[in-house]
């Protein structure tokens, strides 16, 4: 879609309506109102292309041409899952504008999802969260190089810094998303739980190991030296010039250790977190407390990981088991 389509599209008054809705209404978050937004710009250019100019017939769509676009998504080779995400984008756009009445009907709402492949994630061994949570300690005293354009004291700051945050991960199954966007006033190192916020702005008590909680307390200490200015509202994980490390960043340096320890390249950035449920159901936590710590709004969210410890038994089974 063209710049001008877009702006076209983003100041079309439905959509400033609608894009409102979710930020106040719905409260949701600025990644989730861009993606209603792509979605619905596909849409646009999809069905109306250049005559959007003349302006946006919200009503000029049908169920026909809602399924057609759907089919287009999947022609290209588009995963079952982002079919589905346009489709549940377009069809809460549309019962908007039907609650609005800026249209009668929502061609949407008779749509079905493309069935999903079940996709189980890739998880690391406790061995191999061992090796990666070691690697930042060990990288640093293999390269022995030195930042020069870092403050004094900074090297040795990121080295307590990414060892804190792979503690973190593993230790609470928070998202990378949730663990940058920790202040220091959201972590109580006495009772040792941090205060995560997760999506749509809920937030849960996530509890800390003791090698976690160590390996924060020992960064923070040495944060504050480097920082000396008290603010209870200030990042917990700071880059060269005392901001927080953004999603983008800790995937990066996550991606380092993974490949520095010889694990599989292509883990995701949520590694720890799946690793981190399918080690407590193994060690016998129920699935309620685990969707609790994960902060699943679903218990059928947290049941994939039942799936990776009924495969694993599995493989036990038929290992060790003489008329397996």
């Amino acid at each position: 879609m063209t710049t001008e389509n877009t702006c076209r599209v983003k100041s079309n008054k439905c959509v400033e309506h609608f894009l409102d809705y979710l930020g106040n209404e719905r409260n949701a978050s600025p990644h989730t109102i861009s993606n209603y937004l792509l979605d619905i710009e596909q849409f646009v250019e999809f069905i109306w292309g250049d005559k959007a100019a003349g302006g946006i017939k919200w009503d000029d769509a049908d169920v026909f041409t809602a399924r057609k676009f759907l089919v287009e998504f999947q022609k290209r080779g588009s995963e079952a899952t982002t079919t589905a995400r346009k489709l549940a984008s377009l069809r809460s756009f549309y019962r908007f504008l039907v609650r609005e009445e800026y249209v009668e009907v929502n061609p949407f709402s008779g749509l079905r999802a493309p069935k999903r492949s079940r996709k189980l994630p890739e998880i690391l061994s406790v061995a191999e969260v061992g090796r990666l949570i070691e690697m930042p300690a060990k990288l640093a005293k293999k390269t022995g190089g030195k930042n020069l354009s870092a403050p004094s004291g900074f090297d040795e700051y990121v080295v307590l810094r990414d060892t804190a945050i792979l503690e973190l991960l593993y230790s609470t199954g928070a998202r990378v998303s949730e663990i940058a966007g920790l202040t220091e006033d959201r972590i109580d190192e006495l009772s040792g739980v941090v205060k995560v916020r997760g999506k749509g702005k809920k937030e849960r008590l996530a509890p800390l190991g003791r090698p976690a909680g160590r390996a924060l307390s020992t960064m923070l200490r040495k944060a504050a030296e480097l920082w000396p200015q008290k603010n209870r509202l200030k990042p917990v994980f700071l880059n060269v010039r005392g901001k927080a490390l953004t999603t983008r960043s800790i995937e990066r340096l996550m991606k380092k250790y993974i490949v520095a320890a010889g694990l599989n390249q292509n883990i995701s950035p949520h590694a720890l977190r799946h690793s981190f449920a399918t080690h407590m159901l193994d060690a016998g936590a129920d699935l309620r407390s685990v969707q609790e710590l994960l902060g699943h709004a679903s218990l059928s969210t947290t049941q994939i990981y039942t799936h990776i410890t009924i495969d694993r038994l599995r493989k036990v089974y038929e290992e060790a088991h003489p008329r397996a």
